[in-house]
Parts: C-alpha cells; sequence; structure tokens
C-alpha cells in the first residue's frame, strides 16, 4: 500500500473500536484500510503516548550559537556603522559579549535577521542630519581649488579593489 497521511480522527475511531471490542482487526484493517504494520505502530503510539500522532521531539535545524542579545548587539552594531567587515564584527562580539564565532556565523545571523546589502546602503544613506550640516559648514570655509578628493569607497588596507559601484 503506498504512503498516504491517515487523519488522527481515523486513527483514534480505530482505536476505539478494537478497544471496545466493537470490530475484530481485520474488519478494521479492511475499513480504514490500514496495514498491520501501520495499525501496530497507531497502537503503540495510543498505548505509549495517550496520542495517536508521533510529535516530533525538540528543535528541527542546526542549534543555534547566538543568544538574541548577541544578535541585537552585531544588528545594533551594523546599524550605528555599517562599513563593519565581518572579521571586525566576530573582534567585537569576542571582547564585548565574551563570544568566540566565526565569521560565516556572523554573516548567517545577519542574514537571517533581514540584513542586506541594500539594507546596509539605506542604513549609510540615513545618517545623521546635524553632523552632515556641521561637515557642510565646516568645508564650506575653503575654495573649491582647496579640497582635492580621493575615491576611497570600498577600499582600505585588506581590499586590493573596488568590487562594486563605478
Amino acid at each position: 500500500m503506498a504512503f498516504r497521511k491517515i487523519s488522527d480522527n481515523v486513527k483514534q475511531a480505530a482505536i476505539h473500536l478494537y478497544e471496545q471490542n466493537l470490530l475484530s482487526l481485520q474488519d478494521i484493517l479492511d475499513c480504514c484500510r490500514f496495514s498491520q504494520r501501520t495499525w501496530y505502530h497507531i497502537l503503540r503510539l495510543w498505548r505509549d503516548t495517550g496520542d495517536v500522532a508521533n510529535h516530533p521531539r525538540g528543535v528541527r535545524g542546526h542549534v543555534r550559537r547566538l543568544e538574541r542579545e548577541d544578535i541585537e548587539y552585531l544588528l545594533e552594531l551594523v546599524h550605528d556603522n555599517p562599513d563593519y567587515f565581518l572579521d571586525e564584527l566576530v573582534s567585537l562580539a569576542r571582547t564585548n559579549r565574551f563570544i568566540s564565532i566565526h565569521f560565516t556565523t556572523v554573516f548567517n545571523e545577519l542574514e537571517r535577521a533581514g540584513m542586506s546589502r541594500k539594507k546596509l546602503k539605506c542604513i549609510a544613506l540615513e545618517r545623521n542630519e546635524e553632523l552632515h550640516a556641521a561637515f557642510i559648514a565646516r568645508m564650506s570655509q575653503y575654495d573649491a581649488t582647496e579640497i582635492g578628493f580621493i575615491d576611497e569607497v570600498s577600499k582600505d588596507e585588506r581590499t586590493l579593489g573596488r568590487h562594486y559601484g563605478c
């Protein structure tokens, strides 16, 4: 007989019929279209747990390495400075939260929390307006010929070149 989902109500009705001796086991199996193996599995579950459904135990998936407070700390760091590299976040977590984690764990937790490169860009754009105005005021004292610009948007001592942008 092919695999099929058997309703819990049908299983409970079959158990009731069996325990009350209302039908023979063979009649119950024929009526409900159970195999003997399925029947004895349901009966064992009923006698062991008092339920006809096999409920999974524990939590599915990988064990989480970070507590909720640790993830909130990382999100706060990223929100305050979206330019942090993963290894910097690992180092800050090690020194400030006393946890030792791998950078892939940090990446996975940030990704699971909904943090993306696009969101980081939005956070960077939403900087403090007062500080921005103070910078403009400070820079307005210079003549345009006195100012030189270097493009270091995505470059520091650890990167050889730009990966994104122009």
